[in-house]
C-alpha cells in the first residue's frame, strides 16, 4: 500500500503570532548588526522591547481570552490551539528577551570603547557624580515618585499599565516580616540621565539607577539592615470593549472605553530575574497574577522602549546619516499643486520625499477661494498635526470640510478624540467610522470651481497622513486630477454618508464590498494566461500577508506555474518554496533604517503589469472588516517609478531576510555587489533630480 500525506495546518500555513515574533526577531538582528551606528543599535533594541509591549497588549491577550473562554480548537487561531500556542509564544518571549539581554550587554561594551560609560547605582566614583545625582534626585525625581507601601490588610493601589515599578524590600534582623513598597518610575523624566562629563568620557545613568541610588533618601524613616531593588512591569489587555449605551456619544463611549484599560486583565507579568522568591510569590498573590498569565523573567530594566530616545551627546558619527528628504521632480514646493496636478499625476514617496507636498496642498486648498469643499479620511494623527490645522483653517476660510476620522486607530485613540472635539468646535463636518467597520483607507477629494464648473483633485496614499512618521515609514503618495478615479473617491465619500447604499467602483478596488473577488479575479486571469501558454507574474509588497483563503489562493496560481514574487515586513503566514504547494512563489523581508509600509500590488508581466498602490494589506480584517483603497495608476511615469523603486528592493541583498518554512530569518544570499535598497532607493531620487 502506498504512503498516505495527510498534509496539516503546520505544513500548509505560519501561524500569525508566531510569523509576528519572527518579524520582531528581525528587528532584534538589526541591533545585533555590528554594521549598524552603536547609537542606532541602542534604539532598535527600544523598538523591539516597544513591539513586543503591542503584541502582549494585542494579540497575546486576544490569545488568552479565547483560552479563558474555553476554546481551545484549532477553529479559532488556525495552525494550533489556543492553549498550546500560549506556551509557544511565551517561550519563544522569553529566549528573545534573553538575546535582547545579551546585545545589550555587547552595545555598552562597544559605547565604553567609545568613551560613553552607562554606570549603576554602585560605580559612581567621581565627586562631581555624587553632587549631581543627589541634586538631581532631590529637585528632579523625588517630587515626582509615586511610593506605595504594602500592608497585608490593604488592597494595592492599581498597577499602571506598562509603567516600570521597582519593588523595594526591606529587611531587619530580628523582624519576622520584611517590608516592602513599591516605587513607580516617573515617565515624565528622561529615562537616562546625563551626568556631567569627566575629561574626554560622557556618564549616563539610567533613572532607575539613580533612583536605587537614593534608597537612603527616599526611606530614611523606616529602620532596615539591608535594602533591595528590582523592577516588575505589567502589560494589560488593551481590547476595547465598547459599551451599548444608546444615549451616549460614540466619542463618550470610547473614551470610557480607553479609560477602561487601565483596570484591564493583566497579560504579562515581567520581574527581575534576581528577585527573591519570596518577594516575587508577595508580588504575584498581592497582584492576583495567576498561571495562566505570562510570567516571564528578565533582565535588571524593564521599558526597554526607551531606548528609542538613547541620548546622542553629540555623536554623530554613531548614528545613521541624516538624509534630507527631497523635492518631487517637476513640482516645486513654491508652485500651485492645483496647477501642477491639473497636468499631470505625481508621485510623493516619503521619507525619501519631503511631507511637505501633502501639507502644501492642503493648505493651498484652505486658502484658495475656488476651493468649495475638502474631504478627507484620517487614521491616525500626530499629536501636533498641520494636517488637522490646515483643515481647521479651511473650515475658517468657510470651505465644506468633512473628515471621517476614525476613532478606533488603536492606540491612538486619544490623539484622534482631541483633534476630532476640536475640529467639531470650529464646524468641521466629522463622520465616526461605519457601523461594523474601520475606516483605514487614505484619502482626499477637493473640489473646485473652475470656469463654472467643479473640478475635482486629490491623494491616494497607502500611509497616514502624520507628518512624524512620515519621517521613518516609507509611503507612496498619488497626486491626481483623474476624473475617473476622483469619481470614484466621491462614491466613497457618499458610502461614508449613506452606509446602506453600496457603490459600483469602476477604477477603484473598495474593501470589503468588492475587493477579495477583484484580487481573485487578477489571480486567476495570470492563472490563465499560463495555460495558454504565455507568462503568469505577480509581484507584492506588502506589510502583512495572513488571509487563509488568499493564500491558497496563491498557492494554486504556483501550482498552475504563475511566478510570484513578494516583499513581505512583517506578518507572512504563507510559506514559500515548498514542492508541489509553492515552489514559485519567492518571498523578502527588508528590515531597514526606515519602517517599509507601502503595499503595492503588480499583475502581469514586465511591460503589461497593471499596478496598483494600497492602503490594504492581504489580512482577513483588511479584506472584510475595513473600508480600504486600492487604486489603479495609470500615469506611465508614476507607474514606472513605482516599478523601479520596487525593483530596487526586490534586488535587496543587504537588508534582505529570506521568509521560508524553517522561518530562521536567513539574510539573503544574491550574487552581485553589496545592494541596499533603502540607501540606492534614496540615490535613485538624486539622480532623477540630476543631483547625482
Amino acid at each position: 500500500m502506498d504512503d498516505i500525506t495527510i498534509e496539516t495546518a503546520e505544513d500548509r500555513y505560519i501561524n500569525r503570532e508566531i510569523s509576528w515574533l519572527q518579524f520582531n526577531a528581525r528587528v532584534l538582528q538589526e541591533s545585533a548588526d555590528e554594521s549598524v551606528p552603536l547609537i542606532e543599535r541602542l534604539r532598535f533594541v527600544g523598538i523591539f522591547s516597544n513591539n513586543l509591549d503591542e503584541f502582549f497588549k494585542v494579540r497575546y491577550a486576544t490569545v488568552k481570552r479565547i483560552v479563558e473562554a474555553g476554546k481551545k480548537g484549532r477553529k479559532a487561531l488556525g495552525v494550533y490551539a489556543a492553549d498550546e500556542l500560549l506556551e509557544k509564544i511565551t517561550k519563544i518571549v522569553i529566549d528573545q528577551q534573553a538575546e535582547s539581554l545579551e546585545i545589550l550587554d555587547n552595545i555598552h561594551t562597544r559605547l565604553e570603547a567609545e568613551n560613553i560609560h552607562v554606570i549603576k547605582e554602585n560605580q559612581v566614583t567621581h565627586l562631581e557624580h555624587v553632587e549631581f545625582i543627589k541634586s538631581f534626585f532631590l529637585e528632579k525625581v523625588s517630587p515626582a515618585l509615586v511610593t506605595i507601601m504594602f500592608h497585608e490588610d490593604l488592597d494595592l493601589p492599581r498597577i499602571q499599565d506598562l509603567e516600570a515599578y521597582l519593588t523595594i524590600k526591606m529587611t531587619k534582623a530580628g523582624d519576622e516580616k520584611p517590608l516592602y513598597a513599591l516605587v513607580e518610575i516617573p515617565s515624565t523624566i528622561d529615562r537616562f540621565v546625563v551626568l556631567p562629563k569627566v575629561g574626554d568620557k560622557d556618564y549616563i545613568m539610567i533613572l532607575d539607577d539613580l533612583i536605587r541610588y537614593n534608597l537612603d533618601v527616599l526611606f530614611s524613616i523606616f529602620e532596615y539592615e539591608e535594602i533591595s531593588a528590582h523592577m516588575i512591569k505589567i502589560t494589560r489587555d488593551a481590547e476595547l470593549d465598547i459599551e451599548s449605551d444608546l444615549g451616549k456619544s460614540f466619542i463618550e463611549k470610547l473614551t470610557k472605553s480607553v479609560k477602561g484599560r487601565e483596570d484591564a486583565e493583566p497579560v504579562r507579568f515581567v520581574h527581575d530575574q534576581s528577585i527573591d522568591q519570596d518577594t516575587l510569590s508577595f508580588l504575584l498573590n498581592k497582584l492576583g497574577i495567576e498561571n495562566t498569565d505570562s510570567i516571564i523573567p528578565g533582565g535588571r530594566y524593564h521599558n526597554r522602549k526607551d531606548y528609542m530616545g538613547f541620548p546622542s551627546l553629540g555623536r554623530t558619527d554613531l548614528l545613521y546619516e541624516k538624509q534630507k528628504p527631497l523635492p518631487i521632480k517637476g513640482i516645486d514646493l513654491n508652485d500651485s499643486m492645483f496647477k501642477k496636478i491639473a497636468e499631470k499625476d505625481f508621485l510623493q514617496y516619503t521619507p525619501y520625499h519631503t511631507f511637505g507636498y501633502t501639507i502644501k496642498l492642503l493648505r493651498e486648498a484652505a486658502l484658495d477661494p475656488t476651493v468649495k469643499s475638502i474631504k478627507i479620511t484620517i487614521y491616525r494623527l500626530a499629536k501636533l498635526s498641520h494636517v488637522a490645522s490646515a483643515l481647521i483653517n479651511a473650515a475658517k476660510n468657510g470651505k465644506q470640510v468633512t473628515v471621517q476620522i476614525e476613532l478606533r486607530a488603536r492606540f491612538d485613540e486619544e490623539s484622534n478624540m482631541m483633534y476630532a472635539n476640536q475640529m467639531q468646535d470650529e464646524g468641521i463636518k466629522l463622520i465616526f467610522g461605519v457601523p461594523g467597520l474601520k475606516v483605514h483607507s487614505k484619502v482626499c477629494v477637493i473640489e473646485r470651481e473652475e470656469e463654472g464648473k467643479l473640478v475635482r483633485y486629490g491623494f491616494i496614499s497607502t500611509g497616514n497622513f502624520n507628518g512624524v512618521t512620515a519621517r521613518i515609514y516609507t509611503d507612496y503618495t498619488l497626486f491626481t486630477a483623474d476624473k475617473q478615479i476622483l469619481k470614484d473617491l466621491a462614491k466613497l465619500f457618499n458610502f461614508f454618508d449613506t452606509n446602506y447604499v453600496v457603490n459600483k467602483y469602476k477604477h477603484l478596488i473598495v474593501s470589503p464590498h468588492y475587493a477579495r473577488n477583484r484580487f481573485y479575479k487578477m489571480i486567476d486571469d495570470e492563472m490563465s494566461k499560463v495555460r495558454d501558454g504565455e507568462e503568469g507574474y505577480i509581484r507584492l509588497k506588502l506589510n502583512s500577508m495572513s488571509n487563509y483563503a488568499i493564500i491558497d489562493k496563491l498557492y494554486e496560481a504556483s501550482q498552475a506555474g504563475v511566478k510570484i514574487d513578494m516583499i513581505v515586513r512583517g506578518v507572512c503566514c504563507l510559506i514559500p518554496g515548498v514542492p508541489g504547494l509553492s515552489e514559485n512563489i519567492t518571498c523578502i523581508s527588508i528590515v531597514d533604517k526606515f519602517l517599509e509600509h507601502p503595499r503595492v500590488m503588480m499583475f502581469g508581466k514586465r511591460g503589461k503589469e497593471k499596478v496598483f498602490i494600497s492602503s490594504s494589506d492581504w489580512m482577513t480584517r483588511n479584506l472584510d472588516n475595513r473600508v480600504e483603497v486600492t487604486c489603479p495608476i495609470y500615469d506611465a511615469d508614476v507607474k514606472q517609478e513605482i516599478i523601479e523603486t520596487f525593483d530596487i528592493c526586490w534586488q535587496d541583498n543587504v537588508k534582505a531576510r529570506t521568509i521560508t518554512q524553517a522561518q530562521d530569518n536567513a539574510y539573503r544570499q544574491v550574487d552581485g555587489p553589496p545592494l541596499r535598497s533603502q540607501f540606492v532607493t534614496y540615490d535613485y531620487y538624486l539622480e532623477k533630480l540630476g543631483w547625482k
